[in-house]
């Protein structure tokens, strides 16, 4: 117990799936969170995203853990909602550590081109404009943590142009997340404030259990359900009975990422995917 005790960290789509779970794992071990979120839908998004009470439940789990958190209803697009969170955050809760860039949408199959645009505003821009709000407010030695994908590591996957235009977004956003972690290590170096990656694979979060999601893993059913798709979930993953990971699997990376453990990792791209890179990709490993 005890291992980000004092900490502060900021974490954007906080209100449920992984930025939950981070902040939660996080309030654990002793941190404070400022914690942003959408709340409502994006129209080229075809499952629902977040909304206030997510939030709103978020902040209980927190407090429940005898931790305190500021939250905050702001779209990852807009660099002006973002620093005024943070900095609101920063008045009540005195400093700030670690950002964790976590919120991201998949907008499959939808020919619509403003899905491309959607997919990397959020999940690329995103992760950019989380960063410059936090940087201004963030101590020397903090970390920066991006969550990136291991589908857009694998060409062929959301890229595929079954998916249309979204899914192109989704991989370029992802991959782009990865190169600009790798050099915002470098930038941030000489403050020794370190930036890391995380890749999750299948994660159980609303995400990959919406029908979207099923039908992009059973094509061959008109209407497949939970079950019909649970059978080929294992195809982004190499141990045997893993179909998924768990949001709790990719909060432990973060906090190790966010302590002090990590304290000269930086510009790392870490997988958390049961096997999943190493199995599919079609080269030697690039990141």
């Amino acid at each position: 117990m005890g291992r980000v005790q004092g900490k502060v960290v900021f974490i954007t789509g906080a209100a449920r799936g992984q930025g939950r779970a981070h902040a939660l794992r996080l309030a654990a071990e002793g941190a404070d969170i400022i914690g942003v979120d959408i709340c409502e839908d994006i129209a080229t998004n075809q499952y629902a995203l977040s909304r206030r009470e997510d939030l709103e439940e978020t902040v209980r789990q927190v407090e429940k853990l005898d931790r305190r958190m500021h939250a905050a209803v702001a779209d990852v697009r807009e660099p002006a909602q973002l620093s005024a969170a943070v900095a609101a955050g920063v008045a009540e809760l005195g400093r700030l550590d670690a950002i964790v860039a976590q919120a991201g949408i998949c907008p499959l199959v939808t020919p619509d081109p403003q899905a491309f645009l959607d997919a990397v505003m959020v999940d690329f821009n995103g992760v950019v404009n989380a960063v410059n709000a936090g940087l201004p407010h963030l101590n020397d030695g903090g970390s920066v943590v991006a969550t990136g994908s291991l589908a857009a590591l694998i060409a062929g996957a959301t890229d595929n142009p079954a998916n249309g235009p979204g899914g192109l977004g989704y991989s370029l956003g992802k991959r782009f997340v990865a190169s600009f972690i790798n050099d915002l290590a470098l930038a941030l170096a000489a403050r020794k404030i370190r930036a890391n990656a995380v890749h999750p694979t299948n994660c159980n979060t609303n995400m990959l259990n919406s029908e979207i999601m099923y039908r992009q893993f059973r094509p061959d059913l008109a209407n497949p359900t939970r079950e019909d798709a649970l059978v080929a979930f294992p195809a982004m993953t190499a141990m045997p009975g893993v179909a998924f990971v768990e949001p709790e699997d990719i909060a432990d990376a973060v906090l190790f990422l966010v302590s002090d453990e990590s304290h000269y990792i930086t510009g790392m791209q870490l997988r958390i995917d049961a096997g999943g890179y190493v199995r599919l990709r079609p080269q030697q490993p690039q990141f």
